[in-house]
């Protein structure tokens, strides 16, 4: 961490003895390894931290880019969701223009008689249904 050397620590041991003398050197000693052992501590708690950030933003921006694609893709199988549900009728409108109704009308003349459909009256629906009755029997 600091890079000192023997050397380094032998003179420096030596200017302590001579400031501090021998009583109050090894208490001094004691407290500066406390401090280096605090300050070392406290630098590695500063890196974990620092890289737990960092790799709490970028999981959170490959969050966001999949987040991203997945509405991208929600919103692709959304319409083609809604374009297959629509009705042909609607759809067909969306791509023709809208025929001109007050041309089919005017050539409908009185001469066309309007279609009759067929029905069953009520006597001649009961008779079929009791006939048919019969015939399972």
């Amino acid at each position: 961490m600091f890079d000192i050397g023997f050397l380094e620590l032998l003179i420096i041991g030596v200017v302590g003895l001579l400031v501090l003398g021998p009583e109050r050197l090894p208490k001094a000693a004691r407290t500066a390894g406390m401090w280096i052992g605090k300050i070392k501590r406290t630098v590695a708690n500063m890196q974990r931290e620092i890289s737990s950030q960092l790799e709490a933003e970028e999981l959170r921006q490959k969050l966001d880019a999949q987040q991203k694609k997945l509405d991208e893709n929600l919103n692709k199988i959304k319409r083609d969701v809604e374009a297959y549900a629509e009705p042909e009728s609607t759809r067909q409108a969306k791509s023709d223009p809208a025929p001109d109704l007050s041309a089919d009308t005017a050539t409908t003349t009185a001469s066309d008689p309007p279609q009759k459909t067929p029905t069953i009256s009520g006597a001649a629906s009961d008779k079929a249904l009791s006939d048919k009755e019969n015939a399972s029997r």
